[in-house]
């Protein structure tokens, strides 16, 4: 696996003391990308948008969010968001800064860094959702060069929803998705885990299985298990044994219970009830354009719906609202959970018929130097 860092290619970020902190930790900001794509956000985007600037509103009460935005959308976006977020243009294929987006790194030095990783669109074209991506695969750079930090190039085709770290050397991922033909075929498990050490600082990896059903993703460990404190995970939970959810998450769970972090603890796993299930409708299949090269969206269509798809920003939980029979029910948990945190819940509906929801629209820029 070749990582180079602007030619050179013996920096190795792990053994230069550079470490992936928790999204628990202190953040200096949030990355954002503004939607627009019409064969993917229904109505021209429009409600998308909304939702989008919900999200963006709520974070920017706790750390700073820049709004990536091509040109063409600049002068809409500016006008649709509050003044105090930022907005940049950043062109791009669509709107899901989590995977796209760089993972940044620390140093106890208090400098910065960020990891470019391959992205192919969740699968290449033999299984990726749209084609082209060229304008997403220029996005980390340009983030590297807006803030002036250095950026370590890998060949790993790795989408930031994939992964989730503890910031203590422990991360989660499932094989479903990295192991999944259309990412890094001919790569062994053993590799990878080389390279995400090298990269991230880690030394533990726990594998779950499988992903949420029919997340479109390749099965993001981001839409059903996140780490919250070192040790503690929330994992997506349905007890309805006829919903093929059901044994995705009692599968993990069985993984979780048997594993140990990069420490040496047992993890604690807190249970978050899932949503629906949730299937589009006609209306919304309608208002969305077809296209030669983009996912369809088409009527009955069952959505991977999470509420563990939240953002941790500094003072609050951002949590999509999904289901009025279970919104509150799981804004209770998340409360419980985060008692020093408020829980923020925004309607995202109309994220998730984009393919993903709040976690998957961000990326968090930790706060340099500064340990948990």
């Amino acid at each position: 696996m070749n990582h180079t860092h602007d030619n050179h290619a013996d920096r190795v970020p792990g053994a230069l003391g550079f470490r992936m902190p928790g999204e628990f930790e202190p953040h200096e900001a949030c990355w954002m990308l503004w939607p627009e794509r019409p064969d993917n956000w229904r109505l021209g985007a429009k409600p998308a948008q909304e939702a989008f600037v919900a999200v963006a509103t709520a974070i920017a009460e706790s750390e700073t969010v820049y709004m990536g935005v091509s040109d063409s959308q600049y002068e809409n976006a500016r006008h649709q968001l509050p003044a105090h977020i930022r907005v940049v243009e950043l062109s791009s294929n669509d709107a899901w800064m989590r995977d796209v987006g760089p993972t940044f790194l620390t140093h106890p030095s208090g400098r910065s860094a960020l990891i470019d990783w391959t992205f192919n669109a969740w699968g290449g074209l033999s299984d990726g959702l749209y084609f082209p991506w060229d304008k997403d695969c220029r996005i980390r750079l340009k983030i590297a060069e807006m803030l002036g930090v250095e950026r370590f190039a890998t060949d790993l085709v790795l989408e930031g929803g994939a992964i989730h770290v503890d910031g203590e050397g422990t991360l989660i991922t499932t094989e479903e998705c990295l192991l999944h033909p259309s990412r890094n075929p001919g790569i062994s498990r053993a590799e990878i885990e080389r390279t995400l050490a090298e990269l991230l600082g880690i030394s533990r990896v726990i594998w779950l299985p499988r992903g949420c059903y029919q997340d479109e993703t390749n099965g993001h460990v981001d839409n059903l298990c996140c780490f919250i404190a070192p040790g503690e995970v929330v994992l997506n939970w349905t007890e309805d044994a006829s919903d093929p959810q059901y044994a995705i998450s009692h599968e993990a769970l069985r993984v979780l219970d048997a594993a140990e972090d990069a420490r040496g603890r047992r993890l604690t796993v807190h249970k978050l009830i899932a949503p629906g299930p949730l299937y589009i409708d006609e209306a919304e299949a309608n208002g969305v354009d077809r296209l030669r090269h983009s996912r369809p969206r088409l009527a009955g269509d069952r959505m991977a719906g999470s509420y563990v798809n939240f953002y941790m920003a500094n003072d609050a939980i951002i949590m999509p609202l999904l289901d009025p029979a279970r919104d509150d029910q799981a804004r209770d948990a998340l409360a419980a959970l985060f008692p020093t945190r408020r829980i923020v819940g925004v309607p995202a509906r109309e994220i998730l018929l984009g393919g993903g929801n709040i976690h998957c629209i961000t990326q968090q820029q930790p706060r340099a130097g500064v340990r948990w």
